[in-house]
């Protein structure tokens, strides 16, 4: 009796009965090594990942075939950290295109669920003066609360052709905005600006800016693309004094650390690298499957993996300075910086 072709699954298709699919991959039949050569994370993380999203993963099918969450986890971990386009990564693993499609859709959007539970501010003053001990420990710069960075990440050019994410070297790319702790931890990423936007207008029309423009105690850290604020301190242009120089040189070398972080994250997670090509994808979902990246990384972080291990060693560029306009310049900033000099670098 003829089989309908309707029940068929698309693997079943394409490989036959006899190919080892994805699908009835066991993680207990391969090697430590194994798992990190193709899936970039040891066999204990993967599998806290698989019950971190069982639950939003689970299908609501009566398919026989449906893919279990282990193999969709698998097969987006695959994605993520291999830089492969689907179609390769699928045939690497024995899953078809239009599988694979799907499990990287329904993992990305379950670990963007999770962003909120993952990427957050130390609230409470204990973990908060923690958290500025690590950062004067690194190069003496105090009541630091983060570091902040905006970061591009190379896309397809839109349907569109939206002119805003051309950023300002040409290519289209989304933006990121970060803040990360002394060990790398992030404790902001804003994935979905179009790259072609400033790092200033970013910042200006953040969910940060709102959250920390009121704060008393302590601030971030940028470079000379940004404004200077009482929550924003930013290097001295043109230093003329010993002081100067001193402060400047702590700022570099504490404000490094974000740079650090997001070269280890995309040594982790390749498909966000631009060397290896750019993400195939609409604005929308790249940011997404960056934001994903972002929520690996900490849950990583977490877990007791290294922040840094894969992290490339080109270096960063030398970003150029903001033109701050008289009006916008901010006095009370102004001051609290020379203070701030004075007293920690004098």
């Amino acid at each position: 009796m003829a089989i309908p072709i309707a029940i068929l699954d698309c693997d079943l298709l394409l490989h036959g009965r006899g190919q080892k699919t994805l699908d009835r991959f066991e993680l207990d039949s391969v090697s430590d090594t194994f798992l990190l050569e193709h899936f970039g994370f040891p066999r204990d993380f993967i599998l806290y990942l698989v019950e971190l999203l069982r639950e939003d993963l689970s299908r609501r099918t009566q398919r026989s075939r449906a893919i279990s969450p282990d193999v969709q986890v698998l097969a987006a971990l695959g994605f993520y950290t291999s830089g492969s386009f689907q179609t390769s990564m699928g045939d690497t693993i024995g899953i078809s295109q239009a599988s694979m499609s799907r499990c990287v859709s329904n993992v990305t959007k379950a670990l963007v669920e999770k962003a909120p539970e993952f990427i957050m501010f130390n609230r409470d003053p204990s973990s908060r003066e923690l958290s500025s001990q690590d950062f004067k420990r690194l190069a003496g710069f105090p009541d630091v609360l983060g570091v902040l960075d905006c970061v591009q990440v190379a896309i397809k050019a839109p349907n569109s052709e939206d002119s805003t994410y051309v950023n300002k070297k040409g290519f289209h790319s989304v933006a990121c905005q970060l803040v990360c702790d002394a060990r790398g931890l992030l404790l902001s990423a804003e994935t979905n600006w179009p790259g072609g936007l400033k790092e200033t207008e970013v910042l200006g029309r953040s969910a940060l800016r709102k959250q920390l423009q009121d704060i008393e105690n302590g601030w971030l850290l940028g470079d000379c693309r940004y404004p200077l604020r009482k929550w924003l301190m930013t290097p001295v242009n043109n230093p003329e004094f010993p002081a100067e120089f001193e402060y400047n040189l702590a700022h570099s070398a504490t404000l490094e650390i974000v740079d650090r972080t997001f070269r280890a994250i995309q040594t982790r997670f390749r498909c966000l690298d631009g060397t290896k090509g750019y993400l195939q994808y609409s604005p929308a979902r790249s940011s997404s499957i960056l934001l994903a990246c972002c929520v690996l990384h900490n849950a990583s972080l977490q877990s007791g993996l290294d922040a840094w291990t894969l992290e490339r060693t080109d270096p960063p560029e030398e970003p150029e300075s903001l033109e701050q306009r008289p009006e916008d310049r901010d006095s009370q900033a102004e001051d609290l910086r020379k203070k701030v000099i004075l007293k920690h670098f004098s």
